[in-house]
């Protein structure tokens, strides 16, 4: 076991105005199988490069071990699996590879089809195999799971939590809970490594931050009592000062001494309360710095005079002549359909039927007259221009646009950039934030969730629970799916 150890981290792109990291300190052990958690934007894949020296940085990262970055770059993708593996660990030997693809359940004879040939499952699970053997450094694998499905996730999650020590960024709750002991997590104001999963993590923060509010409160009710204490004794103190050189009703003239040592004491007293305040409010402030607040969101579900919106009869999807999947499958008024398969069985293609692009296929498929659909595709790659580009091309309110993608924790500094230059967390916020912004019958979501961060995604959750949209989605993360889906549909 050796210590990684970074002190006083700071960094900040070329051309910014903002540090992504700030003095920052934490230490951790290369045994750890440490998830990395915090919103979209906070820098945690910044932080990976940053450990594997792809950056230049202020402060020092310490260690004894180098680092191996997921996902690396294969270069030439017409290759077979096997001579990227041989280019990306060439000193592994074959029955090593070999027995990694076992762990996750994969045909080794993959190895021997083009790279680019394969499902984006399959190429991340032959990536994941190559951190693990010959001579490579410190895994450091950021967000494997955009391009799983729900049983390759639980695979890759086995297989991970059977492995020594990694640094993992992920936003799946439940495969962070199946393969991390300990968590390092971004914060607004500071970073903090925890003991345990995800969900022991979260109930604690949830916990502590409860704690926080409470004492928030009560802060303020001190802080305002003290208040109105200090003014009263003020104002009693000013008072008696004035009697000093007044006269009594007897007609004898006050006792200076007496009513000076009175005035003074009760000025010691408003001094002592006031510094009392002043220790309130210090101690108030330091409160709350890491408060992560999930704005409630707001959907316009268009009301749909068809009980039946959409059937698949004997639907088989096809490419190039041979069918792919078959579904079979009647979306109801009020229903949220997820869709479930492995990588490549087609669900993609289903909901691009469905919104009426020209896929293969045979059989019937029934859509409803009229009916209005809003769709967020899965891959975001070639969004491009202004947000208020973006807002006219769709014809959405952007006054309203730009408000969800406020409350979906968008800063403000970001409107004024192109939509190529944002994060890939940052871009799915853009697409969904235009969907909640089309009033439809009918959302159609494809993977909506990837990269996006986990407040994000629970914010999400609590819409569709609300506002209860008909809607058809894919998406493996296997909590959203349980929270959100009325029915499951398999391919």
């Amino acid at each position: 076991m050796s210590v990684i150890e970074v002190k006083n981290l700071t960094f900040c792109y070329e051309g910014g105005t903002e540090n992504v990291f700030d003095n920052v300190s934490f230490r951790i052990d290369s045994d750890h199988k440490l998830g990395v958690v915090g919103r979209n934007g906070k820098g945690k894949t910044t932080l990976l490069k940053l450990l594997a020296g792809m950056y230049e940085y202020r402060g020092s990262i310490t260690s004894s071990t180098r680092f191996s970055y997921f996902p690396y770059d294969v270069g030439d993708r017409s290759r077979t699996g096997y001579e990227i593996l041989q280019s990306v660990c060439p000193f592994a030997e074959d029955w090593e590879i070999f027995r990694e693809l076992s762990y996750m359940n994969v045909d080794p004879d993959i190895l021997f089809r083009p790279f680019d040939g394969l499902s984006g499952g399959e190429q991340t699970k032959v990536l994941l195999a190559a951190l693990f053997v010959g001579e490579n450094g410190f895994p450091l694998i950021d967000e494997p799971t955009n391009h799983l499905d729900g049983d390759g996730r639980i695979a890759v999650a086995e297989y991970l939590g059977r492995k020594k020590g990694f640094i993992l960024v992920s936003h799946d709750r439940a495969f962070l809970d199946g393969c991390v002991d300990h968590i390092l997590a971004i914060n607004r104001s500071d970073i903090e490594v925890c003991c345990g999963n995800f969900s022991s993590w979260f109930e604690n923060f949830n916990r502590c931050q409860a704690l926080e509010r409470a004492k928030n409160e009560r802060l303020k009710k001190e802080i305002f009592r003290l208040e109105q204490s200090a003014r009263r004794t003020s104002a009693w103190a000013d008072k008696t000062e004035s009697g000093k050189y007044g006269v009594q009703s007897s007609g004898l003239k006050a006792d200076r001494g007496f009513v000076g040592h009175k005035s003074a004491k009760l000025m010691k007293r408003a001094k002592t309360t006031e510094a009392r305040i002043e220790k309130a409010v210090e101690e108030k402030s330091a409160l709350l710095k890491n408060t992560e607040s999930c704005d409630s969101l707001k959907l316009f579900p268009l009301s749909c005079r068809a009980e039946r919106i959409a059937e698949f009869s004997d639907v088989s999807i096809c490419y190039g002549g041979k069918t792919a999947c078959e579904v079979d499958f009647e979306l109801m008024r009020g229903m949220r359909i997820a869709l479930d398969g492995c990588n490549g069985c087609g669900k993609s293609s289903v909901l691009k039927l469905l919104i009426g692009e020209n896929i293969e296929h045979k059989g019937k498929v029934f859509i409803a007259s009229g009916l209005k659909i809003s769709y967020v595709a899965q891959q975001t790659d070639g969004m491009r221009g202004s947000l208020s580009d973006y807002a006219r091309e769709y014809n959405i309110d952007e006054t309203l646009f730009k408000t969800i993608l406020r409350k979906m924790d968008f800063s403000r500094e970001l409107f004024i950039h192109d939509i190529g230059e944002y994060s890939q967390g940052q871009k799915k916020k853009v697409a969904l934030a235009r969907s909640l912004c089309e009033s439809a019958h009918l959302y159609v979501w494809d993977e909506p969730l990837n990269y996006l961060d986990v407040y994000s995604r629970m914010q999400i959750e609590k819409l569709i629970a609300e506002f209860a949209p008909t809607m058809i989605f894919v998406e493996h993360d296997a909590a959203f799916r349980t929270a959100v889906a009325t029915a499951v549909v398999r391919l």
